[in-house]
C-alpha cells in the first residue's frame, strides 16, 4: 500500500511508530529551580555524535522534562534494561507539575556527579547531560509543530560493575528496552557481530 499523509492512511492505527523502530528508550531524569524533581520516558531518543558525544529527545507538547531543562539546562538520561521496564512504564503517569515519578513509581534516586539532577540508582547505566540546544521542530511549511528537541552534550557517564565484560558494556546482560510501535515493547537478547568491509 500507499497513502500520502494529507489523504491519511485508513488504518486502524497510525502504522509510523511501528515502521521506525526498534527505538530506545530515554528514560530521562530532570530538575527543576525550586528542587523538584522529574522522571519521564521519551521513545524519540536517540544519540547523534560520538566525539562529542551528544543525545537527543524530542518532546511533544510542552512537559514537566522540557520545562524543567530550559530552565536547569541539563538532564540524565538512565538506560532501561528488562528488569526496570514496569518502573519505566510506571513513570509515564501524568501528574501534577512538582509531584515525583521518582516518589509515584516507588524508584530509587542517587546523586549525579556532574549536574543536579538525579539518577535513578538501580539503572545499568547513566549518562549526566548538559543542553546545547533545545529546537521547535517545524514542518515543510516553516510552521511551528508541538514538538521539541533537546540535544545534551554527555559530561559524565555511569556503569554498573555487574554489566560490565572484558572492559566492555555487556548488552546481554543489560538487555536492553526498545519501544515499538502501538503498546508494543522488546528487549534485546540476539546479539552477533557484523564487520563492515575493510574491518579486520
Amino acid at each position: 500500500m500507499f497513502y500520502r499523509l494529507e489523504d491519511g492512511h485508513g488504518l486502524p492505527h497510525d502504522p509510523f511508530k511501528a515502521i521506525v523502530a526498534p527505538r530506545p528508550i530515554g528514560w530521562i531524569s530532570s530538575v527543576a529551580h525550586d528542587g523538584s524533581v522529574n522522571l519521564a520516558p521519551y521513545s524519540f531518543f536517540n544519540a547523534v555524535s560520538g566525539k562529542p558525544p551528544i543525545v537527543m529527545f524530542s518532546s511533544e507538547l510542552r512537559k514537566d522534562t522540557l520545562a524543567n531543562v530550559e530552565e536547569t539546562r541539563e538532564f540524565a538520561c538512565n538506560f532501561v534494561g528488562e528488569p526496570l521496564l514496569k518502573e519505566m512504564s510506571a513513570s509515564s503517569a501524568s501528574l501534577p507539575r512538582g509531584d515525583s515519578e521518582f516518589d509515584f513509581a516507588h524508584i530509587e534516586q542517587a546523586a549525579c556527579h556532574e549536574i543536579k539532577a538525579p539518577r535513578v540508582k538501580a539503572a545499568y547505566a547513566c549518562l549526566e547531560c548538559k543542553v546545547i540546544k533545545i529546537m521547535n521542530l517545524k514542518d515543510i511549511n516553516d510552521e511551528p509543530t508541538n514538538a521539541w528537541t533537546v540535544f545534551g552534550q554527555v559530561v559524565g557517564v555511569h556503569i554498573a560493575e555487574e554489566v560490565m565484560t572484558d572492559g566492555r558494556f555487556d548488552l546481554e546482560k543489560a538487555k536492553p528496552a526498545a519501544r515499538l510501535g502501538y503498546k508494543d515493547y522488546a528487549v534485546v537478547r540476539d546479539i552477533f557481530e557484523l564487520k563492515r568491509p575493510g574491518q579486520a
